[in-house]
């Protein structure tokens, strides 16, 4: 009895695991916009807290999406599928990339991007309580990060987890989701603060 209990309990556990993966290919088949707020938390790779931020995050497909940090430090990172501005208030700074240059098979990518199959790998994890996990690791090996969890809640984007080249961890909560939601062209399109120093690279 306890073998059957144990063996059904496994069944369960696959069963709801599969469904993290189909859940992550239906949030990047099926959601084209969204915003929400974050909190995220930058873990060294010793274990030691670093620091902790929060702001908000929105996005729309194809890869526009647009991140601000509003505390302790304030800084915008927006992203038109052409360039990336990223802008730090303090220095009155504006570093301006090029799109396909920055991201990649980034995190921002997985989340705003959709070649979800083109870029990553991805396999099921335990899940949490009522988090359920997906691991995406990036097909190119060299880039600036190890690997990505995503987690949901209800089929809701949830949590993302980064671990960097260095070991590094970084957790991004998100609350307040909105999926599909009309946004204005200009939200993904930045303007240079008057006075800020830019450098295009």
């Amino acid at each position: 009895m306890k073998k059957l209990l144990a063996a059904s309990l496994l069944l369960m556990s696959f069963a709801v695991q599969a469904e993290a993966v189909d859940t992550l290919k239906d949030f990047v088949r099926d959601i084209k916009s969204g915003r929400a707020n974050f909190t995220q938390t930058v873990t060294a790779p010793d274990g030691a807290k670093k620091r902790t931020s929060s702001g908000s995050f929105e996005f729309l497909r194809p890869n526009r999406f647009r991140f601000v940090y509003a505390k302790p430090l304030e800084q915008t990172i927006v992203a038109d599928g052409q360039k990336v501005w990223i802008y730090d208030a303090d220095l009155n700074q504006v570093s301006i990339r090029k799109f396909l240059a920055v991201l990649g098979a980034t995190p921002a990518a997985l989340l705003a991007g959709g070649s979800l199959d083109k870029d990553f790998d991805v396999s099921n994890q335990p899940s949490e309580g009522a988090m359920e996990w997906v691991l995406a690791l990036p097909k190119v090996k060299d880039g600036a990060f190890q690997s990505v969890r995503i987690g949901f809640k209800a089929k809701t984007l949830a949590a993302v987890e980064i671990t960097d080249s260095f070991g590094q961890r970084s957790n991004l909560v998100f609350s307040q989701m909105q999926s599909n939601v009309i946004m204005a062209a200009d939200v993904f399109k930045f303007a240079t603060p008057p006075g800020a120093d830019v450098i295009e690279q």
